[in-house]
């Protein structure tokens, strides 16, 4: 099968007859085999039912249901685990992602031998509090994950080689950094397509400003786990053997000039009446914590069986 085109939805019924036709009519025009991969993430609406009948007519259409709202990244994880086609091609299902855009996509994978295209919408139909945010959350992606030839980490519309999605793995809300996911795994000719941006013709954005924090905040979890995951006591042990050191000098400083005066008849106050004392006290147990926290996070290594573990209602294959 030459492309599988993942898409993950909320409440979109709307706009997804459209869109079927127009990936069917991209397809059908370029000669291409293909599955259409609906993942239906807990939609209220009618989404699934359209689904439904969009399945009956058409044999390329294979969906999954969640039985609750879980986010893009699970229902892209999903998608990815049941998707057959040589290229993978996500997209959102607003009708903001343009479908002519598919072969472009497919041919720079299969052709030119990237691992990863993502879309780049150079132009888009956003209003400012959305286009700015966007544009520093990208600068800083760039810098963190070394991929400084990408301007749009989060646009929906991207391709894959099958191993890339078989290889990597989507959680929590990661969805935005698969570049640097997919980087981390080893797929490194990563590549950048200008794509068109549509103004949504139906409902509206079910994303809001909270997402940019959000998304600061899964980058600097993936940097760290990119760095530190595999060995946290790199860090935690780190971290904990200079703030013990301090202490234990600080310690054995008070301790000695203590003695000293002591030795020369100057008795002074108790250690335990000065203020420095206790705080070497403190560093000496926030220093052994630490390294505890480093030892337990090497033991556990991050390891969790049921993260990617979603209850699916119904499947269409």
């Amino acid at each position: 099968m030459d492309i599988s085109v993942v898409v993950p939805l909320f409440n979109e019924a709307e706009s997804l007859p459209e869109l079927h036709a127009w990936i069917q009519r991209v397809m059908q025009a370029n000669n291409f085999s293909y599955e259409i991969i609906f993942v239906n993430d807990g939609s209220t609406d009618n989404s699934w039912d359209v689904i439904e009948e969009l399945s009956k007519k058409d044999g390329n259409v294979k969906a999954i249901k969640f039985r609750r709202n879980y986010g893009k990244s699970p229902a892209l994880y999903c998608g990815f685990k049941k998707a057959q086609g040589n290229v993978v091609i996500t997209m959102d299902a607003d009708l903001q992602d343009s479908p002519d855009e598919i072969p472009g996509l497919y041919h720079m994978i299969k052709d030119e031998g990237y691992d990863l295209v993502s879309g780049y919408k150079q132009k888009r139909y956003d209003p400012l509090s959305k286009t700015i945010p966007t544009k520093l959350f990208n600068a800083t992606a760039r810098k963190i994950s070394g991929i400084h030839n990408l301007h749009d980490f989060n646009c929906g519309l991207k391709a894959y080689r099958r191993d890339v999605v078989k290889n990597i793995e989507v959680y929590g809300e990661m969805h935005r950094y698969i570049p640097y996911l997919a980087k981390n795994a080893g797929f490194t000719k990563i590549g950048e397509k200008v794509v068109h941006h549509q103004a949504r013709k139906y409902g509206h954005s079910k994303f809001g400003i909270n997402r940019f924090f959000n998304g600061y905040l899964d980058l600097l979890t993936l940097w760290f786990l990119t760095n530190f995951g595999k060995k946290p006591m790199h860090v935690f042990g780190f971290i904990g053997s200079i703030v013990f050191f301090i202490g234990f000098l600080s310690l054995c400083w008070l301790f000695g000039e203590k003695i000293y005066n002591l030795c020369n008849g100057v008795y002074g106050d108790l250690l335990s009446q000065h203020a420095s004392f206790f705080v070497a006290l403190t560093a000496l147990i926030l220093g052994s914590q630490f390294f505890l926290a480093g030892f337990i996070g090497d033991l556990i290594s991050r390891q969790n069986p049921s993260r990617n573990d979603y209850q699916i209602e119904k499947e269409i294959d």
